[in-house]
């Protein structure tokens, strides 16, 4: 799932410290990663939902593109496949065709459908009821061994850590190599020159070591009887087993960032949220009762994802705007999960939330998140074992941000466990 906003081809246009509400509409780049980094883009989607619920960006880096700002409009387009097209990729940056890989989130039916239930059985509910216990061992393991009383960072012990084991799970991937694929995640969605790599050729280049280990297990398991890890799912698979090797590496590291950051970026985002929200973490101490909930209130809150991307087939019409066939149309879901209109108090984390699961974080239709109760199950085991461990996982430093419009997420989160707020001692 290459991202999204390599912002090198014209001078930058980030809206960093400037003022969202009198910035004239036809200056705001929403997908520049700037504000997302820095953590201002909510002054941002809230002025375009107020004045420019569908907002056309005639002049950024990337071309010009829509942004849908409001709930109900992106329900429409998820709604309408055939007028809005996954392909030919999700993501703001063109096709550029000797790095694009195809993948099913970026393909429209029939050939979606039959490439996602190839895979879709590693998340029946048989399969999360035979994980659970697996998940649960994985956690306590992971919270039982970190420091007390002195700072470290939630994103690498906690967060990194166990989305890195559940995909090693997935794939029955090698146990002891399990940190490449968070590797490879982070490299597929990184913006060339903004730390992990200088190119899209430089990653296109490691991507390839991503193909290369990945098609020895595959030609291991295509050999055996079909298991039910997501290697031997695809090479059995009659819409999957005859894949060129472009469109393997490229479902790989979908279900590999859709496995990884969603769970990571919102296992970081509820740590932070319960911080800035004391008086909703001493109503998770007062009944721990509400952590589905507030599984589900983390999730929008985060929003791992900022948006997704369409095409447009045909011309139509949305909010009242003409979008013309070939435009590139961005469903801005971190929008979506602050609009009034269709959320009470959007602005507010509320972790007893009524309808607490009525948010766009996942998507809608039929590309909705494969994986979207396998993350929510683990975010919860997570919280229950925190809960009966520590009285508080204390923030101690402001979080570092991921420079992406795309992902929204974390590198570094500052946090102590004091042994005071360890329970039982």
């Amino acid at each position: 799932m290459p991202d999204v906003t390599d912002q090198r081809t014209k001078p930058s246009r980030s809206l960093v410290g400037r003022d969202p509400w009198t910035t004239p509409l036809d200056e705001i780049d929403l997908a520049h990663p700037g504000i997302w980094q820095a953590n201002e883009f909510l002054p941002y989607l809230a002025r375009l939902r107020r004045d420019a619920p569908v907002h056309y960006c005639a002049d950024s880096p990337l071309g010009p593109y829509w942004s849908v700002m409001k709930y109900k409009d992106i329900m429409t387009m998820e709604a309408a496949p055939h007028i809005y097209s996954s392909e030919p990729t999700i993501g703001i940056v063109d096709v550029i065709p000797e790095f694009t890989l195809p993948m099913f989130i970026a393909m429209d039916p029939p050939k979606h459908e039959e490439q996602r239930k190839t895979v879709q059985g590693v998340v029946a509910p048989a399969n999360l009821k035979n994980l659970e216990g697996l998940i649960r061992q994985r956690v306590i393991a992971i919270l039982d061994k970190l420091p007390k009383d002195e700072p470290f960072n939630w994103v690498d012990l906690v967060s990194r850590d166990l989305t890195t084991q559940m995909l090693a799970t997935l794939f029955d991937f090698p146990f002891e190599d399990r940190h490449k694929l968070t590797y490879w995640s982070d490299v597929a969605t990184a913006i060339p020159g903004a730390g992990l790599i200088d190119s899209y050729e430089e990653g296109f280049e490691i991507l390839k070591e991503c193909l290369a280990y990945f098609s020895r297990l595959w030609q291991e398991r295509a050999g055996r009887e079909p298991g039910s890890d997501l290697i031997s799912m695809l090479a059995h698979g009659e819409a999957t087993r005859n894949m060129p090797p472009r469109e393997f590496l490229g479902n790989l590291i979908l279900l590999i960032v859709g496995g990884n950051d969603t769970t990571r970026n919102s296992i970081s985002g509820g740590v932070l949220a319960l911080n800035e929200n004391p008086q909703e973490y001493q109503k998770l101490r007062d009944n721990p009762a509400l952590i589905p909930s507030m599984v589900s209130e983390i999730i929008r809150w985060q929003t791992p994802l900022a948006y997704m991307r369409r095409t447009a087939k045909v011309d139509t019409e949305l909010g009242g705007k003409t979008i013309r066939a070939g435009d590139k149309v961005l469903m801005w879901y971190a929008s979506a999960n602050r609009d009034a209109d269709a959320i009470d108090n959007p602005d507010e984390f509320i972790i007893d939330r009524p309808r607490a699961r009525q948010h766009l974080s996942f998507g809608f239709g039929i590309h909705r998140c494969m994986g979207n109760r396998l993350a929510e199950m683990q975010l919860r085991i997570l919280w229950e074992e925190i809960s009966q461990r520590f009285d508080k996982v204390e923030v101690v430093g402001e979080p570092t941000r991921i420079y992406s419009s795309f992902v929204k997420g974390y590198t570094d989160l500052p946090v102590i466990i004091r042994s005071s707020a360890v329970k039982g001692q």
